[in-house]
């Protein structure tokens, strides 16, 4: 449903939260009076400088290696409008919708700022189509993020036209119909409006909103996982002493082990020192260096939320028109370094939650390494008839080990473009893919880990958990029982997706001890 608030847009506050609400929960938007003062400003002056017969890249000059061909003014919306249906040449799976309404946020708010010297209407139009739900359809490949996501945002922009196909009301329609439908007219596109609509980073950096909220999600969940697994193996607090992380004040270290004391505290299975003879000393380091492995995958989140949210908040086309001195300059913000980097960085965090995860499972299913439990925690007498959670295993080392392929960096790769004018690129939006996938098996592999750390609770005994931990236990037997019997357990890992997913094991947990960090 809709959400009921309205976000306003000025080109300065945009937030990743706000992006999720009208990506995802369809909340409306409207520009603010100083947004749409500013964007006629700069209209004004771009206009009184085309008039004046300056040379105006993008304007009165061609594009890319075609800049040093002249165009005259009444050229002009046809330049602009053969740059959109030129460049819309995207091709594989269309962008999910909350991809799609997150570029025409960030789109609307980059012309919000005012430097982008398009025409209100240009403005009024996207947010026209945002509000009434109509969405263009958007190939996913074909943008090398640098001088700009051209051809994703020439199909987000051909929409404008009346060209092309959108998502509306559930159905793929031409964009013509849906904007009759709703009574919008068409654009024309005029001097600069394609270059502004087309030069910048807004599909990359939409994927990038997404996927930083979705990871500071997973995080908790996945410390949820650590207290779960540290109680099933019987393992020590003492690693999560505040002294210890006091004397390496890494912010993302002390966090995790706050979270984890907290969720297991009161627990009478995990162990605060050593009591027998023969008992090992330490932990794994799957167990005993939470804080500082998922600590680091905090931190490398942190990273990437800076970077995007400043870029949620930039102009990133070109050239840029600056109304207050009648100046016009061209320079490299359309560039995606920053978010290839940023999501290059998570995805490596990422990676790094999975294939710790995957370790814990391994641990908590192997008997000569879970303290006491049976082999793949099938139990009973016909434990040899039984797999039980054997093979679950292998999916979750399946997802790791995809997880190291796709971790691989994007950002540091290049093919030059546009006669080699273009010669470095980002590949921000190849960036941008390839962390979401790292997510998704990464959600999925801590969904698995939560299965396992819950069936052997449940050999322990779940009334001795802590009280963060007994909680998610029990929000995961709401939807999963027990695995008594040998079944089919895919159904049951996207299930717990789904819960990490939707924030319901966060949120029960966090009702019960207050937030985690």
């Amino acid at each position: 449903m809709p959400g009921n608030d309205l976000i306003t847009v000025d080109g300065s506050s945009l937030a990743i939260g706000k992006v999720v609400q009208v990506a995802r929960e369809r909340t409306k938007v409207t520009l603010s009076k100083e947004a749409a003062e500013n964007i006629r400003k700069s209209r004004s002056a771009l206009e009184r400088m085309a008039e004046q017969g300056k040379a105006i890249y993008g304007v009165t000059t061609g594009f890319g290696a075609l800049s040093n061909t002249r165009i005259t003014l009444d050229q002009a919306a046809e330049l602009q409008t053969n740059l959109l249906r030129s460049h819309a040449c995207g091709v594989g799976d269309n962008l999910p919708t909350d991809v799609v309404r997150a570029a025409m946020l960030l789109r609307l708010n980059t012309l919000a700022k005012g430097l982008s010297a398009v025409r209100l209407d240009v403005a009024r139009l996207i947010e026209s189509l945002l509000n009434n739900g109509i969405h263009p359809t958007i190939p996913s490949r074909g943008s090398v993020g640098a001088s700009g996501d051209l051809a994703p945002l020439s199909h987000m922009a051909l929409a404008l036209l009346g060209e092309g196909n959108v998502e509306f009301h559930g159905e793929i329609v031409p964009a013509s119909q849906a904007l009759a439908e709703c009574h919008l007219k068409p654009l024309t596109p005029t001097m600069k409006e394609g270059l502004a609509l087309t030069n910048g980073t807004q599909i990359s950096t939409a994927i990038a909103a997404l996927v930083v909220h979705d990871a500071e999600a997973l995080l908790k969940v996945a410390e949820i996982a650590v207290g779960m697994s540290l109680e099933a193996l019987r393992g020590f607090v003492q690693p999560f002493d505040t002294r210890i992380h006091d004397a390496r004040p890494i912010q993302g270290q002390m966090d995790v082990a706050h979270n984890i004391r907290s969720l297991v505290a009161g627990s009478s299975l995990v162990k605060e020192k050593v009591t027998g003879e023969h008992e090992s000393v330490q932990d794994s380091y799957s167990l005993r260096c939470s804080p500082q492995i998922l600590g680091a995958a905090r931190e490398a989140i942190a990273f990437a939320r800076r970077l995007v949210e400043i870029e949620l908040n930039s102009a990133t086309d070109n050239p840029l028109v600056f109304a207050d001195s009648d100046d016009v300059l061209s320079g490299g913000n359309f560039h995606g370094q920053p978010i290839g980097l940023a999501m290059d960085v998570i995805a490596i965090g990422l990676a790094t939650i999975a294939g710790f995860s995957e370790r814990r499972i391994f641990t908590i299913l192997d008997p000569d390494l879970n303290h006491g439990l049976p082999a793949f925690l099938a139990g009973g007498k016909e434990a040899g008839l039984r797999s039980g959670l054997m093979a679950i295993q292998y999916t979750a080392a399946a997802l790791a080990s995809e997880n190291k392929v796709l971790a691989h960096p994007a950002s540091v790769d290049s093919i030059p473009t546009c006669g080699d004018l273009e010669d470095y690129v980002s590949m921000s939006p190849t960036a941008g893919h390839k962390a979401n996938a790292i997510l998704s098996n990464a959600q999925r592999v801590t969904a698995i880990e939560l299965i396992c750390a819950a069936q052997a609770l449940e050999l322990r005994d779940p009334g001795k958990a802590g009280r963060g931990t007994r909680v998610a236990f029990e929000r995961i037997r709401q939807k999963v029982s027990m695995v008594r019997e040998d079944r089919p357990l895919a159904q049951d890992i996207e299930t717990v997706r789904s819960m990490i997913v939707d924030g319901s094991i966060v949120q029960g947990v966090e009702s019960s001890i207050g937030p985690l960090k």
